[in-house]
């Protein structure tokens, strides 16, 4: 497992995220909806930095199950959602790699008639994009690896890392028999 950005790297994005957002928004409410369940640790570290009015939701949309790399269909459960008609929602995620996610999931809020729609990922592969948006904010860009830890996962694993790591084959493998651990 090798580090792409350190958690000094990654508090510093956010920081400036936070910031951005705040002059962004200043003055008004705004709804903040993360994107279960990667998203969960950016979202509480965003919105603690964050002075603004806030109300904050979640919603649960899943291309990747278990063990694998590749994408499959989407589902997106809103029951977790607070009412965001006629509210600014800033629509927190991971990663922004194909962009079907982000895509599906700010159809799905759409229909739900916000005031506006933004949306803030962690980390962006540009390269990979297969539809026509981007996020409105990106922390950082990386190569198109496979990534893990503050929040990004494989197989259920490596989520609580507070650093951002690419996953080699040799990793891949040796998680799959708990035998992995984390270097830099």
């Amino acid at each position: 497992m090798r580090t792409l950005l350190s958690e000094s790297q990654i508090q510093d994005g956010v920081s400036g995220l936070a910031r951005q957002v705040q002059a962004d928004f200043a003055g008004r409410p705004l709804t903040i909806v993360g994107v279960l369940t990667g998203s969960m640790v950016l979202l509480a570290d965003l919105i603690r930095r964050i002075e603004l009015p806030l109300k904050v939701g979640l919603v649960q949309a899943r291309s990747y199950r278990g063990a694998v790399t590749e994408r499959s269909t989407l589902s997106v459960n809103p029951d977790l959602l607070p009412d965001v008609s006629d509210r600014d929602v800033l629509l927190v995620d991971d990663i922004f790699d194909t962009g079907h996610t982000l895509l599906e999931v700010i159809s799905q809020l759409d229909a739900m008639h916000p005031r506006s729609i933004r949306s803030a990922v962690l980390l962006r592969k540009a390269d990979r994009c297969e539809v026509a948006i981007q996020p409105d904010y990106a922390v950082f860009d990386i190569p198109n690896e496979f990534v893990v830890g503050y929040g990004l996962d494989y197989n259920d694993l490596f989520r609580n890392l507070p650093y951002v790591a690419a996953l080699d084959a040799e990793d891949v493998q040796a998680s799959e028999h708990h035998q992995i651990s984390p270097r830099t």
